[in-house]
């Protein structure tokens, strides 16, 4: 017996060091430069970089953001100017060494129109003499829906996307394309900092949301199995719904 207890001692010592994150590191990680409310350069901040993060942390890594114009995102990866990249923009890193993570955040790309003139969209017909507003690189993005309406000359792209909430209340444009967190976001901003009354909207989603559209990239597999692991947690404890909820009071745990 008296040989048996030093071998349960180590099989017990192993156990827990296997609890015990033992490759924590620095992770240096491309963003874009500024995409409210996902990402604040000039805070560290945003639902975004806090899910990463927090998600990062739970294994004991630590998040070292890094900000790009947002097509050099993939580009700067591929350069192992860093370790992981908010997203690939479309472009498989696969054979570039990256590890795909499970999503963090969902961008949501949505028409949004005044609610009064009650618009119904469901083709790329149903724009037909509409005045579209949309994101920079949308039009490249969505071919099939904005090209004919750019070749009609009644579409536009805007980077500011305060101003597409604020143009499209006035009127001045039909549809306007974002991310329906984005538009939310400058649309609590306008009402909340400036007392802007806004007229009511209405959502048409025009494209089916996959979630594997947008996942983070990471070049070492035990670090990406550790943010899954840190994201799953989370989720599980409703602290991932309590960053959406500080910028947007939403629900997105499901």
């Amino acid at each position: 017996m008296s040989l048996r207890l030093p071998y349960r001692l180590l099989a017990v010592l192993a156990a827990c060091a296997a609890l015990i994150p033992a490759r924590a590191a620095e992770v240096r990680m491309a963003f874009g430069e500024k995409i409210p409310p996902f990402c604040f350069p000039e805070t560290n901040s945003g639902i975004e970089l806090e899910v990463i993060g927090e998600a990062l942390a739970y294994r004991g890594h630590v998040l070292k953001p890094q900000y790009f114009p947002f097509a050099r995102v993939p580009v700067a990866f591929k350069g192992r100017m860093v370790d992981a990249a908010m997203t690939d923009l479309g472009e498989d890193l696969t054979a570039a060494g990256g590890n795909y993570g499970d999503p963090a955040v969902l961008y949501d790309n949505v028409f949004i129109s005044l609610k009064d003139r009650h618009l119904v969209i469901h083709t790329p017909q149903d724009l037909r003499g509409l005045r579209v507003i949309a994101f920079a690189g949308a039009a490249k993005r969505y071919p099939a829906w904005l090209g004919p309406v750019k070749d009609a000359g009644l579409y536009f792209e805007q980077n500011d996307q305060a101003l597409q909430v604020l143009t499209l209340d006035k009127g001045r444009y039909d549809l306007v394309l974002s991310d329906r967190n984005i538009f939310k976001y400058f649309t609590l901003q306008l009402k909340r900092e400036h007392g802007v009354p806004l007229k009511p909207i209405q959502e048409h989603s025009f494209v089916k949301l996959n979630p594997m559209d947008y996942r983070p990239v990471f070049r070492d597999s035990h670090v990406r199995d550790d943010f899954n692991a840190g994201l799953k947690h989370l989720k599980e404890t409703g602290r991932y719904n309590a960053i959406y909820q500080k910028y947007l009071g939403d629900d997105k745990s499901n």
